[in-house]
């Protein structure tokens, strides 16, 4: 009876093969590992929690003038709002100027959060770590909040806008770390929700009012005074951010 006993070589093989498939299979699981995001909670603005979220609302008198302008702040996972509202000041879960009116979540699948630079998923991973990364949603706006805690506000160079630009950046959005005020501005106010109808009366109802009693009181002097002023609100903060690129800051 002849036992066939196998060569050296094919044994050598296989191990190679029973390797590969291990080390492919630890290399997948390590990819999985790396990319699972905590489930979210659902949206609730009747207790102010919009996880992974953009908030806006209308500043007082500000807002009347121009009802484009107004205040914003960005959530942690839980829901949480985070937002820049004076000199060395992080408001935290207490959103400074009342409810939240406008809302846009985030989607974190658009993040980078490497664990080393050859982790990286977006293409400025040089840059991207130069300005500073973080592994977790939680983890990079902790950073910003205590980068801005060192911080003088101003609401021309220095604002609210400015902390959820830096906070985007550091994460990397959408694989852009060219966030600004103008883009943070656009995208809560072009792609956001509204919470509810009493947030747009709220929003429009005082620059409606003070446009009726100004035209009525003053005529079509203050329709025009009051486009110039939002005109040259609007342009400051396009030059600053790309004329200007220093005298702004995020």
């Amino acid at each position: 009876m002849l036992i066939h006993t196998p060569s050296t070589s094919s044994l050598f093989t296989g191990r190679l093969a029973a390797m590969d498939i291990s080390s492919t299979t630890l290399g997948m699981g390590r990819k999985r590992i790396r990319h699972v995001l905590w489930p979210l909670d659902e949206i609730d603005p009747k207790n102010s929690k919009f996880p992974c979220c953009l908030v806006w609302c209308p500043l007082p008198v500000v807002s009347w003038l121009t009802p484009f302008f107004g205040h914003v702040g960005i959530c942690r996972e839980d829901g949480v709002i985070l937002d820049f509202s004076g000199s060395y000041l992080i408001n935290v879960d207490d959103f400074a100027f009342g409810a939240v009116a406008r809302y846009y979540q985030l989607d974190r699948t658009k993040c980078c959060f490497p664990p080393h630079l050859a982790g990286h998923t977006c293409s400025c991973r040089y840059r991207h770590a130069d300005n500073g990364t973080s592994i977790t949603w939680d983890d990079a706006l902790y950073s910003s909040q205590c980068h801005f805690e060192h911080h003088t506000y101003n609401i021309f160079t220095c604002n609210c806008y400015s902390f959820v630009a830096n906070c985007l950046n550091r994460v990397c959005y959408g694989g852009s770390m060219g966030w600004n005020m103008v883009s943070v501005a656009a995208l809560v106010l072009i792609k956001g929700h509204w919470v509810d109808g009493f947030s747009v009366l709220r929003s429009f109802l005082p620059c409606i009012t003070v446009l009726c009693l100004g035209l009525a009181m003053t005529g079509w002097h203050f329709l025009i005074a009051l486009l110039s002023f939002s005109f040259l609100v609007f342009g400051w903060f396009v030059f600053g951010t790309y004329c200007a690129k220093n005298l702004l800051k995020w």
